[in-house]
């Protein structure tokens, strides 16, 4: 009797580890490019992770970076103050929060709710000889519903202000055990 005991509990604890395991596309990982794709969206970031609507369609997961640069926000601060007519202490508030560096913009479609938290995010940045320039754990907050079982949530990420490089962005999701990779490319300050 003992030993049946011993016996069921081994097989417990077998079964139980083996479930916590990442199974399927999240236990492979993510297919990689064998060039670097240029983003449709962003001009400056380059996707090296397949990462496609087509695979979203699969596995109901999706990733994009973005980068704006300072000047791409100012430009759209200036055309925005013509459009709206702001009071000068508008536009200057506005002007004054743009960011030095730009921003990073961090969109995901996932399914279900719990699943688009981007506190599962950690988001981090090396140069070309692998020196870690930037890394944040995202603030959580939930998306929106994005279209049948999919929900999407975005964040701006400031960045420091650095001179023109390439970088190599990764972004890792903890809940699905995947790893999202990019190289970005910073213009030069202008």
């Amino acid at each position: 009797m003992v030993r049946r005991l011993l016996t069921i509990c081994l097989l417990s604890l077998l079964v139980g580890t083996a479930m916590a395991q990442p199974t399927g596309k999240a236990a492979k990982g993510r297919k990689r490019y064998t060039f670097a794709q240029k983003d449709a969206v962003s001009p400056y970031v380059q996707n090296v992770t397949k990462n496609t609507d087509e695979e979203q369609e699969v596995d109901g997961s999706f990733t994009r970076l973005g980068y704006r640069s300072y000047t791409d926000l100012l430009t759209e601060v200036n055309a925005l103050k013509k459009l709206k007519d702001w009071a000068d202490t508008t536009y200057q508030r506005r002007v004054a929060a743009i960011p030095a560096g730009g921003a990073l913009l961090v969109t995901i479609h996932r399914q279900g709710p719990k699943n688009a938290d981007l506190a599962n995010l950690t988001l981090t940045v090396t140069s070309k000889d692998g020196k870690e320039v930037f890394a944040q754990t995202l603030e959580p907050g939930n998306g929106r519903f994005f279209g049948r079982d999919l929900y999407q949530a975005q964040r701006a990420i400031p960045f420091p202000k650095m001179d023109a490089q390439e970088l190599t962005v990764s972004i890792r999701d903890a809940k699905l055990y995947q790893t999202f990779d990019y190289i970005l490319n910073l213009p030069a300050a202008q």
